[in-house]
């Protein structure tokens, strides 16, 4: 982004750590620490319920790789919830003390994401973007993907082969309605391509 030449007016994460952390590196890569930053919980990663904290092979031991992969990769099929006094419960964790706990979700599917990250867009960054600023969104591979479907049109067939490479921006210019009209991600397209791979197979999309 730095050597795009690329400056930003807001930036938004969601209130994971490995989010807020990537955005600060970034906006320090920039020289850019004192950008106005909106942290929301609608731009979390998707909630894995009874499978969060598990990763692909340790799920796979425990449901089967056919399961496993219906589970991760599918459009609208969740995973079962977390038990309410499970630490992996979003009601559990401080940091979603403020919300009423029936919005806080025990498994979600990408379906559920959409719902969740597209009143975000609306409400908050869609109007910033109409008053002519430069926005930067730092989130996850899940809550990326909610984003890219509704702003690229992509059906509900085609997303669930869609991989966000890790850590590589995806730089979208809009007209005056907000319609995409050029987007791209920056940086060696080759590297991205592989990245990109690398996402498929670790959820299971191999």
């Amino acid at each position: 982004m730095r050597d795009a030449g690329l400056r930003f007016d807001v930036a938004h994460t969601s209130v994971l750590t490995r989010a807020v952390v990537t955005c600060n590196l970034a906006l320090d890569t920039l020289g850019q620490v004192w950008l106005p930053v909106q942290r929301h919980w609608r731009l979390n990663e998707r909630h894995y319920g009874a499978l969060q904290g598990l990763d692909k092979k340790a799920t796979s031991e425990r449901h089967g790789p056919e399961q496993t992969k219906l589970w991760r990769r599918s459009y609208d099929v969740p995973p079962p919830p977390s038990p309410p006094d499970s630490p992996e419960h979003p009601r559990n964790d401080p940091r979603y003390r403020l919300l009423a706990p029936d919005v806080l979700p025990a498994t979600e599917c990408l379906a559920d994401v959409v719902r969740r990250v597209l009143p975000y867009w609306h409400d908050v960054v869609a109007p910033q973007l109409l008053t002519g600023q430069d926005v930067l969104i730092v989130a996850h591979g899940n809550s990326l993907r909610a984003l890219l479907m509704h702003l690229e049109g992509v059906s509900t067939d085609e997303i669930v082969e869609i991989n966000i490479p890790t850590g590589i921006p995806r730089l979208y210019a809009f007209d005056d309605a907000l319609g995409v009209v050029d987007v791209a991600y920056l940086g060696d397209q080759a590297a991205i391509a592989a990245k990109a791979a690398a996402v498929a197979a670790q959820a299971g999309g191999h």
